[in-house]
């Protein structure tokens, strides 16, 4: 009796992607997360409006009284223009630390966990929330830095160092995200991550350089500061915008691996997330 050849096995549909397609996947999620803040953003610009009240107010009070009083030296650089770019981080820090309410509502609404038994990569899902907390920054960026040109801060006109403020407004805020995906991951609960992150902003923000020099701060602030992601943001945007000395290499180099480690920490704890 003749014996029928058999078929090869059909390729799996669930079989897992390989390198070049985690990459391809991981870029896909990343760019659709990004366009779908875009869209949210042109269907509610009042939200740019109302969240430039903040930043507006820094600016205009803050900035303004303390450049009469020359209270904080500054060298040669005016005190608003020195303020700027720290009320640019701040505003960034403010929009991304609060993403993790955005994670938990969506585990509520059972969509992470239809998310996470899709082929995409954990970590391909974190670092598209993790990039479209930096569209939303980078977005929010442009109101404050119109407000800061209209108050007579003198800023660089280098398109190139434009492209770096892009960056780095997108990796920290990929960093606050993060951090704010992880803290939802460990507490579970939206009325908790709003307590932890209104409990922490400040604090992140007066251990930074975003204010007044390092010089300035008493020597336990200044250890602090020397690990507050937030200050290697400042300096960064401080260097590119206002052209005041800054440690560009070291700044991105720390922003890309405390974006990197929040990324996996983040990713890591999702599964938690769900069964909580």
């Amino acid at each position: 009796m003749s014996v029928l050849p058999v078929a090869p096995p059909a390729a799996s549909v669930d079989a897992e992607p390989g390198p070049f397609g985690l990459v391809r996947i991981t870029i896909s999620r990343i760019a659709t997360m990004c366009l779908v803040e875009l869209q949210k953003l042109r269907h509610d610009r009042s939200e740019l409006v109302t969240r430039a009240v903040q930043p507006a107010l820094w600016l205009l009070v803050f900035g303004n009284v303390f450049t009469r009083l020359h209270a904080i030296p500054t060298g040669n650089v005016p005190y608003l223009d020195y303020l700027a770019p720290g009320i640019l981080a701040q505003s960034a820090l403010f929009i991304a630390i609060f993403y993790g309410i955005q994670i938990i509502w969506e585990r509520d609404a059972g969509v992470l966990a239809k998310l996470l038994v899709t082929p995409t990569p954990r970590s391909a899902l974190v670092a598209a929330k993790a990039f479209a907390a930096g569209i939303r920054a980078v977005a929010q960026a442009v109101v404050v830095l119109i407000l800061a040109l209209v108050l007579g801060v003198h800023l660089s006109a280098n398109p190139l160092h434009w492209l770096g403020v892009i960056v780095v407004l997108m990796l920290g805020s990929a960093f606050f995200c993060c951090l704010s995906i992880t803290i939802a991951g460990v507490v579970l609960s939206r009325d908790r991550l709003m307590g932890i992150g209104q409990a922490i902003t400040m604090p992140l923000f007066f251990a930074s350089n975003a204010l007044y020099p390092v010089e300035l701060m008493p020597g336990w602030l200044q250890v602090i500061n020397h690990v507050n992601p937030l200050s290697y943001e400042v300096d960064a945007l401080r260097g590119l915008l206002i052209a005041t000395p800054a440690r560009l290499a070291l700044d991105f180099g720390v922003l890309v691996g405390a974006a990197a480690v929040m990324i996996a920490v983040a990713s890591a704890l999702l599964p938690r997330l769900v069964r909580g």
